[in-house]
Order: C-alpha cells, then structure tokens, then sequence
C-alpha cells in the first residue's frame, strides 16, 4: 500500500506521518527531506535554496519528479508532501487542513517566532506556492476533489487522526 499524506504548512501532515510509520513499520518520505538534500547538494541554506526555487520551475519539477520516481518504485511507504497526492496515483491520498491560525501557531511555536511574523511569512508562502503549482502543473491546491479523506486538525488531535487514518488503512487491506 501507498499512502500520500498533503496539507499546507502548519496542519500536522508529518507529525501524523512519522507516528503512522513507526506504527505500521514502514518508511517516510518527506518532500521537505528531498528539497533539503536538494538544498544541500547545491551549498545552499533552505532560505536561498526557496528563493532560487521561486525564479526556477525546474527545483519544483525535480522535486516532484523524484517524489513520482519513488511512489512508482516503491510499495509500503508513506509519501508526505503539498503535491504526494498529485504524484502518488495509486495511493490512498490523504489531505490534512486547518485554519490558518492553528496553523501559524504551530508553526510560530516550532519556529520560536513571533504569530504576526510568521503570519505573513506563511501567506506569502503560500501564494507563492499557489501560482508556482498552477503555472507548472495546472494544479490548484484548493481544489480537494481528489483526495479520499480530508480531515481538520484544527478539530482533531494528532493521535486522534492517526487513530482514523489506521481505520482507512485497515479498510483498504492495510501495508503488507
């Protein structure tokens, strides 16, 4: 089984995946780990690394591509990222929400920064990552429609979710 698991920054989308991989064994793979090793190869912090990103398409389609490489290659992992559910086909395809305030909080706290900072940080974020999806994709990150399960972790807790989400897994045969 694959399981894709998507969110926007903030609602929870790797927290669940690592507790859902050490429940059921099996790997993750995080689309922040494959843009930070891109980062790396290119002696570049994770800041430069995203601005060079906004003015070349080619990062993101890279990124994508060997998402799409290993959701093709590989059974029995859990493939966390904003696109995994666009890239994993087959894949029981998972979306996590929550309003944008829960979401900055989080973030906020696990950045050790100011709400009304990271506020506007995430917002330009994330229209940046907006137009960057529909203008290499034509993917439009609100459209929910293909997804089996959005969930709201502004009203669910992390274990509560894992919780539903081993129901699902379970329903659909589980991992091997």
């Amino acid at each position: 089984m694959l399981l894709s698991m998507s969110g926007l920054p903030g609602s929870g989308t790797t927290t669940v995946s690592k507790l859902l991989a050490k429940h059921f064994g099996v790997d993750l793979v995080n689309a922040g780990d494959v843009f930070r090793g891109f980062a790396k190869e290119h002696g570049m912090t994770l800041i430069e690394f995203g601005k060079l990103a906004e003015s070349d398409a080619s990062i993101d389609v890279k990124i994508d591509e060997r998402q799409k490489e290993i959701a093709n290659t590989r059974n029995d992992i859990i493939l966390e990222g904003r696109l995994a559910g666009h890239m994993a086909e087959n894949a029981l395809k998972v979306w996590i929400k929550s309003p944008i305030n829960v979401r900055v909080k989080r973030i906020s706290g696990r950045e050790d920064a100011s709400f009304d900072v990271m506020l506007d940080e995430t917002i330009k974020r994330e229209a940046s990552e907006a137009v960057r999806y529909k203008e290499i994709y034509d993917i439009d990150i609100d459209d929910l429609s293909i997804y089996d399960l959005v969930i709201d972790s502004g009203k669910w807790d992390q274990f509560q979710i894992v919780k539903i989400l081993i129901a699902a897994i379970e329903t659909r045969g589980g991992f091997s």
